[in-house]
């Protein structure tokens, strides 16, 4: 097997871990709330913690990565994220299953960025379209079939199963990366920690949490603006402190890259909204009188599409470019989300049509904003490309949820079809920046006979 393989197992190992925790461990929810006498607010928090552990770290990924090697920091995230898995397994209450969570979040966080950066930098320019359709259709598979496998766990054995069956895969990932990856290079220098970019850019992405998770709420939703104000003056000082430091916590000078700019604007604004989207539609399914188990039957139709757009995209970019399948994709789901407004009875026909037509167009998407993100990457920046990937991936996630959640608070519950109209607007803001964005530099990369050669 060659090199690039290896690495990229190990890092697709880890990545699966990641997504059958966040999606495997809702289903556990109702059980743990009945064993550990949880609220509904302390539930949110199970999945709240988790995320804070992933934002606080990532920043810290490439500072880490260059102080003590990648190798070391993949295998020591991993023993995190198991040993926390464990912990979580025996707790006995719930506040502190939420702590172990965190710490649980903070070894995720390290081996998202950094494996990542890892495999990415093994791939030459050409081949990066058909790694990111391989990332992501891990990134399709386990969320479509987690959910019923932990369903199966925890009528078996306990919601205590979940997490512990994380720990021989995160044993088994261990255990490749300890024969597979090559030992880390001493580095002839080594980088101070920039506290204070460290700090604000902690406190920022702190703040902008807490805003989601108040705004999310009824009865906190007063106070999220107050924090979401106070998380905007911190991001602005961070900016201006780090935007030209040498040795930054992240090379912020990476966001003039056309190429990754327009990538996490994508992100933010097709995945992230299909998150919020379909959290909406699950409750306005509900009202029509839809069952769980129809509702999440939908998904499959989704994930079928999304395995399609995938393969196309991959296939695709090298050949003809971002800009057509990025425009391609939000004319997809924007269809698709107007088809749901449509729908006021239940009726199977229509909403298949409309989580196909999501699927196809938030997975071309997705492909071709990864791709794109990392493709004209040199391996020295492949780290703090990763790093701001991963905080924008993750943001995309909350925000586009919070955001569709808060609006449909507001309007009470005949509020859906607006909640659709915003997404559905929102999903189509990005194509001003996509129809601008020149592709001639990339397509010439792509095309230069010295990457063809080595790429072979």
């Amino acid at each position: 097997m060659a090199y690039r393989s290896k690495v990229a197992l190990v890092y697709l190992l880890g990545f699966a871990l990641d997504l059958l925790n966040m999606f495997a461990a809702s289903i556990a929810y109702p059980d743990i709330a009945a064993q550990l006498h949880a609220s509904v607010p302390q539930l949110a928090w199970i999945t709240n913690a988790y995320m804070l552990g992933l934002t606080l770290i990532i920043p810290m990924s490439v500072w880490l990565a260059a102080r003590v090697g990648e190798r070391r920091l993949i295998l020591g995230s991993l023993l995190v994220f198991g040993i926390a898995s464990g912990l979580i397994a025996q707790a006995s209450s719930i506040e502190s299953l939420i702590g172990w969570r965190l710490l649980q979040g903070l070894g995720g966080g390290l081996l998202l960025p950094v494996g990542q950066a890892l495999a990415y930098r093994e791939f030459p320019a050409t081949q990066r379209a058909h790694f990111t359709g391989v990332v992501l259709l891990v990134a399709l598979m386990v969320p479509a079939l987690s959910p019923a496998a932990g369903g199966l766990i925890v009528e078996a054995l306990s919601w205590r199963w979940i997490f512990l069956l994380n720990m021989p895969v995160a044993l088994f990932a261990f255990g490749l990366g300890l024969l597979w990856l090559k030992a880390d290079q001493s580095a002839s220098e080594r980088p101070t920690l920039d506290a204070r970019g460290l700090l604000l850019a902690v406190a920022a992405l702190s703040l902008l949490l807490m805003a989601v998770s108040l705004a999310s709420a009824p009865a906190t939703r007063h106070l999220a603006g107050g924090v979401l104000l106070l998380s905007v003056i911190t991001l602005w000082i961070y900016l201006r402190d780090g935007w030209n430091k040498p040795g930054a916590v992240l090379d912020l000078q990476l966001i003039k890259n056309p190429s990754l700019r327009l990538a996490m604007l994508i992100y933010l604004f097709v995945p992230g909204l299909f998150t919020g989207t379909n959290m909406i539609a699950v409750l306005y399914l509900h009202d029509l009188g839809f069952g769980a188990a129809q509702t999440g039957a939908l998904m499959l139709s989704w994930a079928v599409a999304s395995g399609v757009a995938i393969m196309l995209g991959k296939r695709s970019f090298n050949r003809i470019g971002p800009k057509p399948l990025l425009i391609a994709g939000m004319l997809l789901q924007c269809l698709g989300i107007a088809v749901l407004m449509q729908i006021d009875q239940p009726a199977s026909g229509p909403l298949i049509l409309a989580y196909t037509l999501m699927g196809l167009g938030g997975s071309l998407c997705s492909v071709t904003a990864q791709t794109l993100a990392f493709v004209g990457i040199t391996p020295d920046k492949m780290g703090h490309s990763s790093a701001l990937w991963n905080i924008n991936r993750q943001l995309g996630f909350c925000l586009g949820a919070a955001l569709l959640s808060s609006l449909l608070g507001a309007l009470g519950a005949n509020g859906f079809k607006y909640c659709f109209l915003a997404a559905a607007l929102l999903t189509l803001l990005p194509m001003a920046a996509v129809l601008r964005f020149d592709s001639t530099k990339l397509l010439a990369l792509l095309r230069s006979p010295h990457l063809q050669e080595k790429s072979t």
